[in-house]
């Protein structure tokens, strides 16, 4: 009997079946890989030699360099500043650069030259101490565990541990060495495909000899040449020109952005300063541009000018470099004068400016800057246009037009009684000759004896204010805003428009107290120069305005741009200044007279109380106004001081000749002792006159 089912069979199917099925997919995946390997040999042996090809094949990259900076010449042709010419040892790095390839060209070409002019900091020194691999090996086996497990801390805070342990062994390196981490330090710093330079000053003909002889072992390092900013004419001038940044400098920070927007690279030299910076569109010119051709490593493998580029725009100033040298000599030699007669003792500088009064062409601009603690000397010829005086008197022809202009006198009735001003609990307000001098005066000799109380006089009347001397006075809210638009009118108080940049408005004194009331006494200071402050440049407009009868020029000191030709001895003309007219002053011709003639009374008049008859024999015949201003001496490392000592700021304007001006001037000392005041501003004048026509006959 039996006593168990027969198995069916399904089980011992199942097991027959399962070797089946894995040689079924063996064979699938032996049939995959067999083609495969035919398509790779296929590929090998039909497209072999063009894939090789492809890989060995060279990449291409456009690049561009700096070209010369353009020149600037003065009024009559001369370099003002120039592009001198240096050799130069250059290098362009390739694609793949490491930093042990660096290293080892920097080793191999600190034996060609020198770099003495500056030292490796204590970060470039240990730079280029690790970038030996020796040395970094060794120093990273130093390290303890923790400061170099790279499972907790990144690359970056072991090289830093790296540098801290090397800090710490004050690491000496020979003058080779020191050479090595300079160039070092500037080739690392340099962007793929860039051209810097490793050096362009006092390279000599031996270094130029050695490197040329082994620039096949010095991949990228090639012999080129460089410029520098030169001043065939002196420096003088050099304050207004200004300054360019060096390659190490490069585009400056606060302006970065704008610079690489304009396709500028972050070691561009560009002008920082003054001419050069107000006209570095048109002096940086456009850059040369290069192929270069570079392995599929990443090494250079030839370089192919595509432009040579166009060096920068020439400008031709309207300053004549003699003249501005003549200017400058002579308010250096004046100034000295009043040092040593102790006038100057808290002055802090002079100015000196000449414009052409027909068209607002600046002829000189001289300056100086003095420390009254050091009694260090330096060129600040800028200070003409970004340094602002209480000027003093010398505003008081622009008083006198103004009066004139809005019928408070008439060319024919502008006396008025000479009598001092005397304000409620304030001493009286007077001119400098005593009190009672003159009874009445009119305007021409108001000018003529520089007349404070008849300025005063005019103010009441024109502002409308109520007057009862020692009891008395209202003046309207406005009336600090009615003399202040006069004088703007003439270019006092505002921006003359200069094509310099840096220049500022003035100072403007307060118009009202912490009460909200108006100063009245600060009303008729303003009104004979003794309250707000100018500069000088202001001053030269406002006066050239009296001289042309009657237009304001805007300033200008580039009088044209073009381009140099190759052999540096021609100038091609692509633009001229236009004269540019910014207000004509309203006035009649006898209105105009008036003030000038009470300007040729300054120098020609026969009153006693006039204030510079020194000037009456000056040829050309000069006409002007002097001023002088109370002020005090500010000391900024004590500005609280009490009792500061008093001082005067003694200014001149003028123009010469006395009918058909061809020049106008003004004369800045600020800041002389009121005891010694002397006659300086006139002795600058005076020689700026002359000097001028001696070279313009």
């Amino acid at each position: 009997m039996n006593y168990f089912r027969k198995n069916s069979g399904t089980g011992s199917n199942k097991q027959a079946s399962t070797p089946i099925r894995m040689r079924i997919i063996l064979g699938i995946i032996f049939i995959l890989f067999a083609t495969l390997i035919g398509q790779l040999a296929y590929l090998q042996l039909a497209y072999g030699s063009r894939f090789k090809s492809e890989v060995q094949k060279s990449d291409s990259t456009v690049v561009s360099s700096q070209v010369p900076r353009g020149v600037m010449y003065d009024a009559k042709g001369r370099v003002l500043v120039g592009n001198k010419a240096n050799n130069a040892i250059t290098y362009t790095k390739g694609a793949s650069t490491s930093s042990e390839q660096v290293y080892k060209i920097s080793n191999a070409l600190s034996n060609y030259i020198k770099i003495t002019d500056e030292k490796p900091t204590e970060q470039q020194t240990i730079d280029y101490y690790l970038a030996d691999p020796v040395n970094s090996k060794e120093e990273l086996a130093k390290l303890p565990a923790a400061q170099k497990d790279s499972d907790k801390l990144t690359q970056a805070q072991i090289n830093q541990n790296l540098d801290n342990q090397v800090k710490k062994q004050n690491i000496k390196l020979t003058e080779r060495q020191k050479t090595a981490a300079m160039i070092f330090n500037k080739i690392s710093g340099a962007y793929t495909l860039s051209t810097i330079y490793i050096k362009n000053k006092g390279l000599t003909n031996k270094e130029i000899a050695q490197v040329g002889e082994h620039l096949s072992d010095l991949p990228g390092v090639g012999i080129g040449t460089d410029w520098q900013r030169s001043y065939p004419n002196g420096s003088s001038i050099q304050s207004i020109i200004g300054s360019v940044s060096t390659e190490k400098s490069g585009l400056p920070s606060d302006n970065l952005q704008y610079y690489l927007t304009q396709g500028y690279s972050r070691n561009d030299r560009v002008g920082t300063s003054y001419l050069e910076e107000e006209y570095e569109p048109l002096l940086k010119g456009t850059k040369s541009t290069s192929e270069v051709q570079t392995k599929a490593n990443g090494d250079i493998q030839q370089t192919k000018s595509v432009y040579k580029g166009q060096a920068g725009a020439s400008l031709m100033l309207t300053i004549d470099a003699k003249y501005q040298k003549e200017v400058q000599s002579t308010l250096k030699s004046v100034y000295n004068s009043a040092l040593n007669a102790g006038a100057a003792k808290y002055s802090n500088g002079a100015y000196a400016i000449a414009m052409n009064p027909k068209t607002g062409a600046l002829l000189a601009i001289a300056g100086l800057n003095r420390n009254p603690k050091t009694n260090k000397i330096t060129d600040n010829a800028l200070g003409a246009i970004n340094q602002s005086f209480v000027m003093g008197s010398v505003v008081k022809g622009a008083t006198v037009s103004g009066g004139l202009i809005n019928n408070i006198i008439t060319p024919t009735n502008n006396t008025m009684p000479d009598t001092a001003i005397y304000l409620p609990g304030s001493p009286v307000k007077k001119s400098v000759y005593p009190v009672g001098t003159f009874s009445s005066l009119d305007a021409p000799s108001a000018l003529e004896v520089s007349s404070n109380i008849y300025m005063m006089q005019l103010a009441l009347r024109w502002v409308k204010a109520k007057y009862v001397p020692k009891t008395y006075i209202h003046m309207p809210s406005d009336a600090f805003e009615i003399l202040r638009r006069n004088f703007n009118m003439f270019g006092l108080g505002q921006k003359t428009g200069v094509d310099l940049p840096g220049e500022v408005s003035g100072i403007q004194g307060k118009s009202f107290n912490d009460k909200g009331q108006i100063l009245s006494g600060s009303v008729l200071d303003l009104a004979y120069g003794n309250y707000d402050a100018y500069t000088p440049i202001q001053l030269v407009q406002y006066v050239s305005t009296i001289a042309n009868g009657g237009y304001r020029m805007q300033p200008y000191v580039v009088q044209s741009v073009g381009k140099t030709s190759s052999d540096g001895n021609k100038i091609y003309i692509d633009y001229n200044k236009t004269p540019n007219v910014q207000q004509k002053i309203p006035w009649t011709q006898d209105e105009l007279d008036v003030v000038r003639d009470g300007f040729y009374r300054v120098v020609h008049g026969t009153n006693g109380w006039g204030t510079a008859h020194k000037l009456k024999d000056v040829k050309p015949s000069i006409s002007g106004k002097t001023g002088t201003a109370q002020t005090f001496y500010y000391d900024p490392d004590n500005p609280n001081r009490k009792n500061p000592p008093e001082l005067i700021n003694a200014t001149f304007v003028g123009y010469a000749p006395s009918k058909n001006p061809k020049l106008a001037i003004a004369v800045v000392f600020p800041g002389l002792d009121p005891d010694l005041e002397g006659s300086y501003t006139l002795q600058v004048a005076k020689a700026m006159v002359e000097d001028y026509f001696k070279l313009h006959k």
